[in-house]
């Protein structure tokens, strides 16, 4: 079972549009946080250990992330998907785009 964290800001578009698209895969357990004080679901040091691979959608939120995480993210895999704010939750164009970065990554 891999374990599959997507981290945006607020939590509310893009990484939990990611989890719910993977959710659906055999095999994968998926989960989604946000960085900022104000997303839906805050980021926690729970959701970091929890993962076997983090997704973040832009390089800012890797800095944000090392910032704010560094001590939980030791022998953590974390990749930037440098998806931009653009979409909105479930957009398809949104999910094609996902799905071609992170199944040539976790497959």
């Amino acid at each position: 079972m891999k374990k599959l964290l997507f981290i945006c800001s607020q939590n509310r578009l893009r990484s939990p549009t990611a989890e719910a698209v993977f959710a659906e895969y055999e095999g994968i357990e998926t989960d989604s946080a946000g960085l900022d004080h104000y997303a839906e679901v805050p980021l926690s040091t729970e959701a970091i250990e929890w993962a076997d691979i983090i997704f973040v959608m832009e390089k800012s939120h890797k800095i944000k992330l090392a910032q704010k995480f560094q001590p939980f993210l030791k022998n953590k895999r974390v990749i930037c998907l440098d998806i931009p704010d653009e979409f909105e939750y479930m957009d398809a164009k949104l999910i094609d785009i996902l799905k071609k970065k992170v199944l040539k990554i976790i497959t």
